[in-house]
């Protein structure tokens, strides 16, 4: 990963949080803004394609009925435990 210099201007609080931060764990302040920078991007980005993209089909019609939706999920997390069993097998 290469590093680009950049300036941040922070409250001061924030900065004595950061700054207690990194002296606990050890880790430098840039570190710690490193970090937070890297959170805020991604919260922030324009992914390609929607962050769920596989689709079920409406079992009862009624795309929104929970109890089927998580009953769909949960009988294809069955499925891929069980594969994997006999994967391992």
């Amino acid at each position: 990963m290469t590093l680009k210099r950049t300036t941040v201007y922070v409250d001061a609080e924030d900065l004595q949080v950061i700054k207690e931060a990194a002296a606990r764990e050890g880790v430098s302040e840039a570190e710690i803004i490193r970090q937070a920078v890297h959170r805020a991007a991604l919260a922030r980005r324009a992914w390609n394609e929607p962050f769920f993209s596989r689709t079920y089909p409406p079992l009862s019609g009624n795309p929104t009925d929970t109890a089927e939706a998580r009953a769909a999920m949960w009988d294809e997390k069955a499925q891929r435990y069980r594969d994997s069993k006999d994967d391992a097998a």
